[in-house]
């Protein structure tokens, strides 16, 4: 079979080849073999089928986007992208969108929307590829109004490895009578490159009646309102600082029901380190909204209320959807240019955030023997339709949080990695020292973001806790998922650092 294997491959020779293996994070750099470019789903299967053969680990890639090195590692030696698998088209008889993994969020939407006037809440970045935000529960900025993205899968195709080393096609479905659902259910949130490669998602609301492909999924906004304000850190003290945090997330505490009248509202405070001098609150509502003006103000004063604090306006104005949604706003203000390494954390927030934990952002936050302001913490509003869905209905488990936390640090060289990396795991440990320096489980705050890489929770050394690092991520999902991997993946053979274990 080796021999007469005949999907295209990118070799290190070819131009394409350092696009294709590189990671989104500068600090790791793979050197695969050769990266296989299947455009079917039957060269999927062959794809997989020649590694297996051949006997070497190999990682999937959609898009890169990955954090950490689960698919830039020195042991992969075979890279299989499914950026070409990237159609998407309307499905008449499972009435739904079959889209494929290596689909941008930009093209995904743009597609959607220019062919249907339909979306999903997927994320914002538009790179990003689907394959890896639907497996491991990636969000966007319309979930507290349209739900969870993993709520809108239907059905998955998957190249699954035997037990014998023989690759096939298997395809998985909601449906209740469907004897391979539980396959289905790994795919809402257990994991990217997990359990085999997917080839293609169908997407529908759960909700959805009639034939017509308009009614099969939410109707896209076509118009929203955007706001963007800065705090300058001048004007900020430990009191002022907290008083905005606490509003910021005992706001959205309160208003996490679908029956808020906010509920089309969503907003990230993006506090930075104090020598950027400043950091920005990002919002939008959707236009469409009665009295969404009004309710825009509102927030705000609501935000800075008690503070004694001022803001300044950077953006306030009616935008296109779909033109914001396909542009990359900047992570939160200027700085960020030119600093291609990163490490990233997170956390879920069920309540307004403790006081030990404001304490603690403050402190390391305005720490004077640092110096780097390519620094955030991204406090994005979550919730609403999203806590509407079973903690076991789909294999995120966090479905009563109402915010989620990105601690991000971006650096420049090499030389810097051993600083900026003890920096941010000190803040980070030092915002959950109540909790072994890690998000607890179940209290205030509800584990840590699959979607946002970080391998730190497997290192008991930065993990004092005695939550083991997929509970911190799956919760209690995680011994079913264990079965289904056990089952559909005997030997092991889809894996990486973060991968579901099938044994203990």
């Amino acid at each position: 079979m080796i021999e007469t294997f005949d999907v295209e491959r990118v070799t290190p020779d070819d131009s394409r080849y350092g696009v294709l293996g590189a990671s989104f994070n500068g600090r790791w750099a793979g050197a695969p073999e050769y990266v296989l470019l299947p455009k079917t789903a039957d060269e999927a299967v062959a794809s997989v089928q020649h590694v297996l053969d051949r006997g070497v680990r190999f990682a999937l890639h959609s898009s890169g986007a990955c954090y950490e090195d689960l698919i830039a590692n020195p042991e992969n030696r075979v890279i299989i992208s499914t950026s070409q698998l990237n159609s998407v088209d309307y499905d008449p008889e499972r009435k739904a969108f079959a889209v494929g993994p290596g689909i941008t969020t930009a093209d995904l939407y743009r597609k959607l929307y220019e062919g249907w006037h339909v979306t999903v809440p997927a994320g914002v970045g538009p790179p990003v590829a689907l394959g890896g935000q639907m497996t491991n529960a990636g969000y966007g900025a319309l979930s507290r109004q349209l739900g969870h993205l993993v709520d809108y899968l239907e059905a998955v195709e998957v190249v699954i490895a035997d037990a014998d080393g023989r690759a096939r096609k298997v395809m998985a479905t909601r449906q209740a009578d469907d004897p391979q659902r539980e396959l289905w259910w790994a795919h809402t949130g257990g994991g990217g490159g997990t359990y085999g490669l997917v080839t293609k998602f169908w997407l529908r609301s759960p909700e959805a009646q009639g034939s017509e492909p308009a009614d099969q999924l939410p109707t896209a906004p076509r118009e929203l309102i955007v706001s963007e304000v800065a705090w300058s850190w001048d004007q900020l003290s430990e009191e002022s600082f907290g008083k905005l945090l606490g509003n910021f997330t005992a706001w959205h505490e309160r208003h996490a029901g679908v029956d808020s009248p906010y509920l089309n509202l969503f907003s990230a405070l993006k506090p930075r380190h104090i020598s950027a001098g400043e950091f920005l609150m990002s919002s939008q509502i959707d236009a469409a909204t009665p009295n969404a003006e009004q309710l825009l103000d509102d927030f705000l004063a609501a935000i800075v209320d008690g503070t004694g604090l001022t803001y300044r306006v950077d953006v306030r104005e009616r935008v296109d959807w779909l033109a914001h949604v396909t542009a990359w706003a900047s992570l939160g203000g200027d700085g960020w240019e030119g600093k291609g390494r990163f490490k990233a954390k997170s956390a879920y927030l069920r309540t307004a955030m403790p006081a030990d934990q404001v304490r603690a952002m403050y402190r390391n936050l305005t720490d004077p023997e640092y110096d780097n302001p390519a620094t955030l913490v991204e406090i994005a509003g979550y919730g609403g339709r999203v806590n509407t869905v079973a903690s076991s209905e789909t294999a995120v488990p966090q479905r009563d949080s109402v915010i989620k936390m990105l601690y991000l640090v971006m650096w420049a060289t090499p030389e810097e990695d051993a600083a900026q990396l003890a920096w941010i795991r000190r803040w980070y440990g030092e915002v959950y020292a109540a909790t072994g320096g890690v998000p607890g489980v179940g209290g205030a705050n509800d584990g840590a973001v699959l979607n946002y890489t970080d391998a730190d929770p497997l290192d008991p050394a930065l993990n004092g806790s005695p939550i083991p690092w997929h509970e911190l991520y799956f919760g209690a999902a995680y011994p079913r998922l264990q079965q289904i991997k056990a089952k559909w993946d005997p030997a092991d053979h889809f894996t990486h650092a973060l991968a579901v274990r099938g044994r203990n």
